[in-house]
């Protein structure tokens, strides 16, 4: 067996937490956001009360090379840096903490809050706080109150308190006070509420001999409750603990992305996460691409040396918040937003990856701060490369490893041209004839309703301005947020419907859910059309359009012309091909 590289370490509650408060243990608000709902944390309570077990807490001992320099948390701490990191128990952890100790979270959509528990010391049971708990004498509203009551050495005072109340609610009711034996029961499980500090709490102390590999491995390898632990949440341990101020920076970005407001980061096409700003400002500042290297760069590694100290950890945060300004600054994530808008990707439900929009993001503020590319120059490459990326799945399977090759091939580009010619390169070398004759078809042949070549379809309609199927409108004005209300203006609908299809043998969802049965329609349209066979519909609308506007639909929604009277296989092999070929056109006139 190999050499063990963890103490086990038993911990009573009270004690790790007090280690947390004086940032002697690390426990960043925003390591992960609480995601726990409060009926669990009441469980949690209710199960430590009971003496059953509630699994264990992982640390890593900070390296002792490492200077007490950094800030941990908002509030002024005796330890400037901690001993230790959680690694694993941060929920559990966080949810005592919050209960007991009546310190704010924050949840998971970035919002500060409080977790009240209550507790009845005549049943002993746990409850989630509500007005009507707050209201009842006989409830204790927040657990908290009790704890801090026996900081203050106040909790017999605290106790006469309660069963005084308890009786005058009693008598104005007409109830009999407290018995003597249901005083005692009431001291008793106060005792034993407060006794939770003494809870032993199995601890494993990982040593500061193990490098970040083997605690990435063991970090990974670990689940809480069910939630497996990611390299990301690691990374954002190390930020919180080194500099708590980039760490808030993130969280308030990552929440304003998602809240609809001028001059934040709210967008349609992607709700930020902290792993998409730590992946772009470590891509920017160090041209890395794995998340591996962040950790390793946060915590002070040199990658060319090995060696870790405290001074590379400084540059490497300071290069790192460097990168994070530009990711983060609102001219730049607006202006390479609209890019998206431009590839016809005009919100986020038809963007098949997120990594597209993040490491997209990384080669346009490469491209725009190491290399100036004049701006009209950059925004085309850029878009293109875009709509290259968001249709083929470029950053899919091995992602992280391309954009390692990426950087490495960058690394001998040194002029605004060559870096455009590089990224011209590349995508020609995904947008062959043989992609637009072959591989494209051939991935539009499915049913899937989220397939990136059916997104990438629908971008390339919106890039052409076309109009929709027997409609003057185009498919774009139907894409622009808020323009439909609660209900869709639009319809996605079956060419061939489905229930004739079944009618004429097709009875698998496989086969009449083909991506190249789909089209939109306006949704009064859709209503009209219904059920019927395509050569009775078609006949209808062709006579409104007369032959010319006819053969125009046909050509702009990529239909083959007279297809109402063709046979289904047939029609859908050949349809492919035109929405391949409506691709290819998009394409081209991204060109331009």
């Amino acid at each position: 067996m190999g050499k063990e590289l963890f103490n086990n370490i038993p911990s009573k509650v009270e004690d790790l937490l007090r280690d947390v408060e004086i940032g002697k243990i690390g426990l960043p608000d925003l390591q992960r956001p609480f995601v726990w709902p409060d009926s669990k944390v009441r469980n949690l309570l209710d199960s430590m009360m009971k003496g059953y077990p509630i699994g264990y807490i992982m640390l890593w001992s900070s390296p002792e090379d490492y200077e007490n320099t950094g800030q941990i948390g908002r509030n002024e701490k005796i330890y400037k840096q901690p001993d230790d990191l959680v690694i694993d128990g941060q929920q559990r952890l966080t949810a005592l903490l919050a209960a007991m100790h009546g310190v704010e979270i924050r949840d998971k959509n970035y919002s500060v809050r409080r977790i009240r528990i209550a507790f009845n010391p005549l049943t002993r049971e746990f409850a989630v706080w509500t007005q009507a708990y707050e209201r009842n004498p006989e409830w204790i509203s927040a657990i908290s109150s009790v704890f801090e009551a026996d900081r203050e050495h106040s909790t017999s005072k605290f106790r006469k308190a309660y069963i005084r109340q308890a009786n005058g609610s009693r008598e104005r009711n007409g109830k009999d006070p407290l018995t003597d034996e249901e005083e005692d029961i009431v001291e008793q499980n106060i005792n034993d509420l407060l006794n939770l500090g003494i809870y032993t709490l199995p601890t494993l102390k990982i040593n500061s001999k193990a490098d970040e590999e083997d605690v990435a491995e063991i970090f990974v390898r670990v689940n809480s409750g069910g939630t497996k632990l990611t390299e990301k949440n690691f990374i954002e341990t190390l930020l919180a603990v080194f500099d708590n101020e980039v760490h808030d920076m993130i969280g308030a970005f990552c929440a304003e992305s998602r809240i609809p407001a001028e001059r934040t980061s709210y967008n349609h096409i992607i709700a930020v996460d902290p792993s998409h700003l730590i992946r772009i400002a470590v891509g920017v500042a160090f041209r890395r691409a794995r998340l591996k290297y962040a950790y390793m760069l946060l915590r002070g590694k040199d990658l060319k040396s090995g060696v870790t100290s405290t001074k590379t950890r400084e540059d490497n945060l300071a290069k790192f918040k460097d990168g994070l300004a530009l990711a983060t600054d609102l001219n730049n994530w607006h202006a390479f937003l609209n890019l998206f808008s431009r590839a016809g990707y005009l919100k986020g439900s038809i963007v098949a990856s997120t990594n597209a929009v993040v490491f997209s993001y990384v080669l346009y503020l490469i491209g725009r701060y190491s290399y100036k590319v004049p701006p009209m120059k950059l925004n085309q490459v850029i878009t293109k490369w875009i709509f290259m990326a968001t249709v083929t799945l470029f950053y899919t399977g091995s992602t992280e490893s391309e954009v390692e090759k990426q950087f490495a091939d960058l690394r001998d580009i040194e002029d605004a041209e060559g870096f455009v010619s590089y990224l011209e390169s590349v995508i020609e070398t995904r947008f062959t004839d043989d992609y637009f004759a072959y591989t494209l078809p051939s991935s539009l042949e499915g049913s899937s309703a989220n397939s990136p070549a059916w997104f990438g379809y629908v971008a390339s309609l919106i890039v052409l301005g076309t109009p929709m199927l027997f409609s003057t409108a185009p498919l774009s004005q139907h894409f622009v947020v808020g323009s439909s209300g609660g209900k869709s203006s639009i319809d996605k609908h079956h060419i061939f419907p489905k229930n004739y299809l079944a009618q004429i043998g097709y009875d698998n969802d496989r086969d009449r859910n083909q991506i190249a049965n789909f089209t939109y329609l306006d949704y009064n349209t859709n209503i009209d059309i219904g059920d019927k066979a395509p050569a009775e519909y078609v006949g209808e609308y062709r006579q409104k359009l007369g032959e010319a506007g006819y053969a125009l639909t046909c050509k702009q929604n990529a239909l083959p012309l007279g297809f109402e009277e063709m046979e289904y296989q047939d029609f859908l092999r050949q349809r492919r091909l035109l929405m391949a070929e409506t691709v290819r056109a998009a394409y081209r006139k991204l060109c331009e």
